[in-house]
């Protein structure tokens, strides 16, 4: 169960997130702040706490927090981005950190090791690490050496196609994991069940457990259904805007 969640308002300089679809135009600020309001009123009626930080102006991708730590029961990891323009945003999320771990359960990864939290997924005490073009072999070497000294465990998965692991694999508890494109048959994930999310939803493969709760992406009702099959409650969110700079559910916020 999750007590806690970070999230950080959007910036007005969104519509300078990085992007790998310009197609879809730029965010829309005024917009994304609707969406960002609804999101934490979806967190809030789980039972959560939300911690509501300040935007970065400097930073226009900076209201996807996931990348910046990866927070466990035992420790909080603060991550190293490889997206330079996003790099020093992890000095930002360490104040917030603080108020709920103790310095010496507060580690960092160090370069050259780089690794962003949308490429880590929470299995029990097992995480997988997504070996991506933002996290790298010495970055998932480290964080799986601190998961260790803390009893916990973590394993690499080598992603082909997409931008981060949780892109496109999300564990929903219960042994359920929603799958998509490369991931489907990946021999990493045989034990699950697995919840193949069609090509024409692939967006939708990024949901969010909490508390026994599927926050899902609004506009998708095939994987709104198959989850509805597994008697989950279910809550939907627009996030229309922030798809439009490679974000989803799960990179809005850290849950702890």
């Amino acid at each position: 169960m999750f007590k806690n969640v970070i999230v950080r308002k959007p910036s007005k300089t969104i519509c300078d997130g990085i992007t790998s679809s310009p197609e879809l135009g730029a965010p829309n600020y005024s917009l994304a702040l609707k969406q960002h309001s609804d999101y934490i009123k979806a967190l809030k009626s789980c039972g959560v706490n939300v911690i509501e930080l300040e935007a970065l102006e400097k930073f226009p991708d900076s209201c996807f927090v996931e990348d910046t730590a990866v927070l466990t029961k035992k420790c909080a990891i603060v991550s190293n981005p490889g997206a330079k323009s996003r790099n020093k945003e992890i000095q930002y999320i360490i104040p917030a950190l603080k108020q709920f771990y103790s310095d010496e359960n507060i580690e960092y990864i160090k370069f050259p090791g780089t690794l962003e939290g949308g490429d880590v997924m929470m299995v029990g005490d097992h995480f997988y690490i997504g070996k991506s073009a933002r996290t790298n072999k010495e970055g998932i070497n480290q964080f799986i050496s601190i998961l260790n000294r803390y009893g916990l465990s973590g394993s690499e998965v080598t992603l082909d196609e997409v931008l981060h692991l949780k892109t496109g694999v999300n564990y929903i508890e219960n042994n359920n994991l929603l799958v998509s494109g490369e991931f489907i048959n990946k021999k990493e994930f045989e034990k699950f069940n697995k919840i193949i999310v069609d090509i024409n939803e692939a967006y939708a493969a990024n949901c969010i457990w909490v508390n026994g709760t599927i926050i899902v992406p609004e506009g998708y009702p095939q994987i709104e259904k198959a989850i509805q099959k597994l008697n989950y409650k279910i809550i939907t969110v627009d996030t229309s805007e922030f798809k439009k700079i490679d974000g989803g559910l799960s990179c809005l916020s850290l849950r702890f």
